[in-house]
């Protein structure tokens, strides 16, 4: 068939629809002329009489009424085709790079990610795990992960995680021969597994705030880390105090492991936030991703 007859087929199919050349013109984008004529042509190449035109009505006569049934059901799978091979093109593709902190990708990305991937399998996500604060304009990273504090203010920041806290933990064998501090004064009698920060390379330095008091307490000990989880270990067998993320020590503590202290010296603080540059233009995977991880609660 040739390729003016599908538009021509589609014609008949509007005008018998709309009972009407004018309505049908107007679905199509057509003049009702051309539209007649086009008719015209059709019937002639067919040798068959498809519509009976009255000056009040437009009706399919038998043949194009048989037509029509044929048109309609073909045109609907044809309409469903279109549907279906239109699903790859909006389909969620691609490789989405994102820099976050070791806390963050374990506590934050990974639980989204574990959800939402098994269902779009066409999507990659690239996680680099730093605990730097990157420039990911300059690194080429679709995104990064860090605290709401932490985010230049020419970013946008989307909220990803709920608020935060920190928390000064021992094991109950560490307080067997020492008191518990009441304040962050109390700390210099103690000691203390510290974190050595990746930025300038010193020890972070205890964040306390009661009131109007902010201290910061620079502690030393037998142990520098640079991650958490050595932390963690160091603090279970007792050989001091840390400061650790509040998630990270809640099962330990609810199970005796850990003891908590200066709780009160400790408020919550903005948590992960999802950022990127402005002027970035979304794909759809990215838009998903950043949907799957906002923050709810």
């Amino acid at each position: 068939m040739l390729r003016t007859d599908l538009n021509d087929l589609l014609a008949v199919l509007a005008v018998a629809r709309e009972r009407s050349f004018t309505r049908a013109a107007a679905q199509l984008g057509v003049s009702p002329s051309a539209l007649s004529q086009a008719l015209r042509g059709l019937e002639a190449r067919l040798g068959l009489r498809l519509l009976t035109r009255t000056t009040r009505s437009v009706a399919p006569t038998e043949a194009g009424e048989r037509l029509l049934r044929g048109l309609g059901q073909a045109f609907d799978h044809i309409d469903a085709a279109l549907a279906a091979i239109g699903e790859f093109r909006e389909k969620p593709s691609g490789t989405i790079r994102i820099t976050a902190g070791e806390h963050a990708a374990e506590a934050v990305l990974w639980p989204a990610l574990e959800k939402l991937l098994p269902d779009y399998p066409d999507i990659t996500v690239e996680i680099d795990v730093t605990n730097t604060l990157t420039d990911i304009v300059a690194g080429r990273y679709d995104a990064g992960v860090r605290l709401g504090e932490q985010v230049a203010k020419d970013m946008v920041a989307v909220r990803i995680g709920p608020e935060m806290r920190m928390a000064v933990v021992g094991a109950p064998s560490y307080f067997e021969t020492r008191s518990r501090p009441k304040s962050p004064q109390d700390l210099t009698e103690h000691r203390y597994i510290n974190l050595r920060l990746p930025t300038l390379g010193g020890l972070y330095a205890w964040e306390f705030e009661k009131g109007k008091r902010e201290p910061n307490v620079r502690v030393e000990g037998p142990l520098v880390f640079n991650v958490t989880p050595l932390m963690l270990k160091a603090a279970l067998a007792g050989f001091g105090l840390a400061c650790l993320f509040e998630d990270v020590v809640q099962a330990h503590l609810a199970e005796g492991r850990l003891v908590r202290v200066l709780a009160d010296w400790c408020p919550p603080f903005p948590g992960y936030h999802l950022y990127y540059p402005s002027h970035r233009q979304p794909t759809a995977a990215f838009t998903l991703l950043v949907d799957a991880l906002r923050f709810r609660g």
